[in-house]
């Protein structure tokens, strides 16, 4: 009897997961040894999300940044599955789907993402506004536009989280109401940014000061109602009004890797050796934002978009090693820099020895995401855009 080919089920299609399914496409496999690639996502699209903030300012277009898998994997032998999953049985090994069959693995690589803890504050998961999806992204238009057609004077809006999204979200939406906007950031430590280059801390903070954005350190939230927010600072709870809530702060691992029995942190992220499998589950490989990784050399990597990234080569490569009987690499984060959006056509970053500000960093941020977008073909239409927009905006000017 012929041998049924090894299948390896991907579960999420974001930066770790989808170019994971790329990469294990194009790797060196014997033709009789090739295995059937299955890549699972609840959306029918893949999201850059470096440039989900583009969305509400209309900078960029949906198909610009979410381009569906169909179209990603079209060139590929990588068949996409949409479904939710609902459960993983890791002594079976199968995969279990709502309102489709199960799928059962020889390979799984876990790329669920995370979430925002929003439930853990009165209030917060009735009026605060998440901001990591698509779905997130078309909620808050669909609230600034409300917010926008009424006749108040101002818009105030507080955003929980004085990190990376909660940061770019206000400059961004600071350009967005002009003088409309009245902002605050509201950050439970003592600065904003703490783990971003000092030069990129120290240029969003003197953006954010002249786009008149209030922020609040060592300050938490202690409730959230339709139209305030209750803030606890050096024992104080103060209660101010807020038109808009939008909530930025904390990671917390996937429910679905939550409910594994495999070692995982008070986060619910799952641990993972320098290969990048589960502790004691060497079949199974998790990455990107589930997964509590330390390298080869043992710095922990980031939860980020670029740790993820960067997984994915390791992950199929080391897929690829397992099921041809070759020897594993361990992963070694690279720290290629660090990129903050500071406005619709403001930009700062730092890394690899460069430190740049304004507009030249908001077009080498633009470049450099161009480089990273998932397919050759996806690149050219949406650099041919990016190129013929300002032309068209210069002859047809509104």
């Amino acid at each position: 009897m012929t041998q049924q080919p090894a299948r390896i089920c991907i579960l999420g299609g974001g930066f770790g997961g989808l170019y994971t399914a790329l990469r294990l496409d194009t790797l060196p496999w014997e033709a009789a040894e090739k295995p059937e690639i299955v890549l699972v996502d609840k959306s029918d699209r893949f999201l850059f999300t470096p440039l989900l903030y583009e969305i509400l300012t209309g900078e960029l277009q949906t198909w610009e940044i979410a381009p569906p898998f169909a179209e990603i994997l079209q060139n590929t032998d990588v068949r996409f599955c949409q479904g939710v999953v609902t459960g993983i049985d890791t002594e079976q090994r199968r995969i279990q789907l709502q309102d489709e069959p199960e799928i059962p693995y020889d390979r799984l690589v876990l790329a669920l993402g995370g979430a925002s803890p929003i439930d853990i504050v009165a209030g917060a998961a009735s009026y605060a506004f998440p901001f990591r999806t698509l779905t997130d992204a078309y909620r808050l238009e669909e609230r600034l536009r409300v917010l926008e057609a009424q006749e108040t004077d101002k818009i105030r809006v507080a955003i929980v989280g004085g990190g990376y999204c909660g940061v770019e979200l206000a400059c961004k939406l600071a350009d967005r109401l002009g003088e409309r906007g009245r902002f605050r950031i509201i950050e439970q430590s003592d600065r904003i940014l703490r783990t971003s280059p000092e030069y990129n801390r120290e240029t969003a903070r003197r953006v954010l000061e002249e786009k008149d954005i209030w922020i609040d350190l060592e300050t938490t939230i202690e409730s959230v109602s339709p139209d305030s927010i209750s803030l606890l600072y050096k024992g104080q709870v103060d209660t101010i009004a807020a038109e808009l809530v939008i909530w930025t702060a904390g990671m917390q691992g996937n429910a679905i890797g939550h409910n594994l029995p495999l070692k995982q942190n008070q986060r619910g992220q799952l641990t993972t050796t320098p290969t990048l499998q589960a502790v004691d589950r060497p079949e199974i490989f998790v990455l990107g934002d589930l997964a509590d990784c330390q390298d080869t050399e043992g710095q922990q990597v980031p939860s980020s978009a670029q740790a993820a990234f960067q997984q994915s080569d390791f992950t199929a490569w080391n897929i690829w090693a397992s099921l041809t009987g070759r020897p594993l690499l361990p992963f070694r984060y690279q720290n290629l820099g660090e990129m903050l959006t500071l406005g619709t056509d403001n930009a700062t970053l730092s890394g690899m020895g460069v430190q740049l500000e304004g507009q030249l960093a908001y077009l080498v941020r633009r470049l450099i995401y161009l480089y990273r977008m998932p397919n050759l073909d996806h690149q050219l239409r949406v650099g041919v855009n990016w190129m013929a927009n300002p032309i068209l905006d210069f002859i047809n000017p509104t």
